[in-house]
């Protein structure tokens, strides 16, 4: 199996909640590395290089998608 690959890097465990639920839905596998040690200390972010998004080569592309998505300010008609 190839390694899985950094896509993204986030400084607080709260950045992430959302991705993640999108993630699961969509049935990408992923790693959030540091995610734990960010959350019990959050000013060691900087220090651990942040909560790093890992996931399988194959699903950078829809990773980097559904990532665009989340980044797009909304538009209220």
């Amino acid at each position: 199996m190839t390694e899985f690959v950094t896509i993204a890097t986030f400084n607080f465990a709260h950045e992430i909640t959302v991705l993640r639920t999108i993630l699961e839905r969509e049935g990408i596998p992923h790693l959030f590395h540091n995610e734990n040690l960010i959350a019990i200390d959050p000013l060691a972010s900087l220090a651990y290089g942040g909560i790093q998004l890992k996931v399988h080569p194959n699903d950078t592309d829809k990773v980097k998608e559904i990532l665009n998505d989340l980044n797009n300010p909304l538009s209220i008609v």
